[in-house]
């Protein structure tokens, strides 16, 4: 059996709804459309700044989106409170037989008191946050990290996550993915992909077992 990597935001955090929300808050900010969750599931991409500058019709610089995820990011904190895990989560994660790790993009030292105060952090091998000031790049070169200080190959894991950029990391360690149609990113968009993807978590973890 192999070591499992859960994604948290739009995986294990069902937080899609005060996404959208903070979406549209950073998008007034600059005169930008409101978004509904459909339309966020549809164009959803990394790095963040390709996701904002396909909806705002313009490329984004630098100094632009730290203003952006600044604001993205105070308005989902007004909310974070109010998120529940997705309805299966704990028994998904009761039911991989093996060691488990969760690596998210929120901030690290925000992120593990949300773990550990949802009853999480004991059932993880380690957790993981990004350890930057701006957020909204790929996910690959932290799961190298996030791995190696597991010392766990590549070869040994799985992945379940809710976006194509979740895929892509996988692939770049050289582990498997199961992609979960419940987050961020539209599920025809997931299954055109090529990937395995479950509808629920505990599905995730039936597709995830074989696969390592």
């Amino acid at each position: 059996m192999a070591h499992l990597v859960w994604d948290w935001n739009g995986t294990l955090l069902n937080d899609l709804e005060p996404v959208v929300e903070a979406t549209n808050a950073a998008f007034a900010l600059v005169g930008g459309p409101v978004v509904d969750a459909d339309e966020h599931r549809r164009d959803f991409r990394r790095p963040i700044v390709d996701y904002y500058a396909y909806v705002l019709g313009r490329p984004i610089d630098a100094a632009e989106f730290v203003r952006l995820d600044r604001v993205f990011h105070d308005t989902y904190r007004t909310r974070l409170v109010d998120c529940a895990l997705a309805d299966d989560a704990i028994e998904a994660i009761n039911a991989w037989p093996d060691t488990q790790s969760l690596l998210s993009m929120f901030f690290h030292d925000e992120l593990v008191p949300e773990v550990t105060r949802r009853g999480l952090v004991d059932r993880l091998a380690r957790v993981d946050g990004l350890r930057a000031q701006v957020g909204g790049g790929h996910k690959a070169e932290h799961l190298k990290e996030h791995l190696a200080a597991l010392d766990v190959a590549g070869e040994d894991t799985v992945l379940i996550g809710d976006s194509i950029d979740d895929a892509h990391a996988a692939d770049e360690v050289g582990a498997a993915v199961v992609l979960y149609t419940g987050g961020f990113t539209d599920p025809e968009v997931l299954r055109a992909s090529g990937y395995p993807v479950a509808d629920t978590l505990i599905e995730a973890i039936k597709l995830a077992q074989p696969l390592r």
